[in-house]
């Protein structure tokens, strides 16, 4: 086990930092996708993301390709994180080609990859790591391994589920059709982009009615219309996490009512205390419910 590994790994909870500000902590098994404009924004993101993983005692591993080459990778990472050189010379952190991770003999075999990543956390846990953290590029969104790679990215969510896992899938804007984006966002727990420097949340259909059902809401949940202190640093996925919380519902009751999963109700549940300093649900609910009285 590397140094980093004992340094870090001590005193950690079942929600990991994303590195990434505006997403906040992640549980276990969350699977998100990140849509980037250039490659600078997809550096920025790579290199938060994997900070935050080897600081925390995680392995990482990043299939790259274009827009982003082994050697600019390499360059980027070790910019962005002290003492990148031992995390990479420990083995913690891995670059490999995406081209050769998902094509091998310019085939996608969905049992290959799946089977793959599963083989990579089981190492990393064995070797005394927190868990494992990934990212890959899809790059082959106009080549015939399109449908096979979203039928793929499906399964993945539910094959990670359980495990000690965080997956980041990247695809570039330009390259993908409005249709694409709604596949890819239905089949993450979480979707975002960077574009020119900026974070921009994506909202699917489904959490568009999930938005407008929270709207008709009465009593207790007209609150969030309303200023509280910190209200201000949450997302629209976050009010609609803290408009469950106020009425009530667990975790899985949430989902059901968004028509998302439980791990997503959990995470962005998990933001919205952090957030505005609160310990549980019931020091949460006091806090908006009073100051709407004052």
């Amino acid at each position: 086990m590397s140094q980093h590994v004992h340094r870090h790994a001590e005193g950690k909870g079942p929600l990991r930092r994303s590195g990434i500000d505006r997403i906040g902590d992640l549980p276990w098994g969350a699977h998100i996708c990140l849509f980037y404009e250039t490659p600078d924004d997809l550096l920025f993101a790579m290199c938060n993301y994997f900070r935050a993983g080897l600081e925390d005692g995680e392995a990482c591993l990043w299939a790259l390709s274009d827009p982003v080459d082994l050697e600019t990778g390499l360059a980027a990472l070790r910019d962005a994180i002290p003492d990148f050189d031992s995390y990479l010379d420990s083995g913690a952190i891995e670059l490999v080609s995406g081209y050769e991770w998902y094509l091998a003999g310019d085939e996608f075999d969905q049992q290959r990859v799946t089977s793959g990543w599963r083989e990579k956390q089981a190492a990393a846990r064995a070797r005394g790591f927190e868990g494992l953290r990934v990212s890959g590029n899809a790059f082959w969104m106009e080549t015939s391994a399109w449908k096979d790679f979203c039928a793929y990215e499906a399964e993945l969510d539910q094959s990670i589920a359980d495990g000690q896992m965080l997956v980041l899938c990247t695809y570039s804007l330009q390259a993908s059709r409005a249709v694409d984006i709604l596949d890819v966002a239905r089949t993450h727990n979480f979707s975002f982009a960077r574009r020119k420097g900026r974070w921009e949340y994506l909202e699917t259909p489904e959490l568009a009615n999930a938005r407008r059902q929270i709207e008709r809401l009465n009593g207790a949940i007209d609150v969030l219309s309303k200023s509280f202190p910190g209200g201000e640093k949450l997302t629209p996925s976050e009010r609609i996490a803290l408009a469950q919380i106020v009425r009530g519902d667990s975790s899985k009751e949430a989902a059901r009512h968004l028509n998302i999963s439980p791990r997503t109700v959990e995470f962005h549940r998990a933001n919205v205390m952090r957030k505005l300093g609160a310990r549980n649900a019931a020091e949460l609910v006091r806090r908006v419910l009073a100051d709407d009285r004052t």
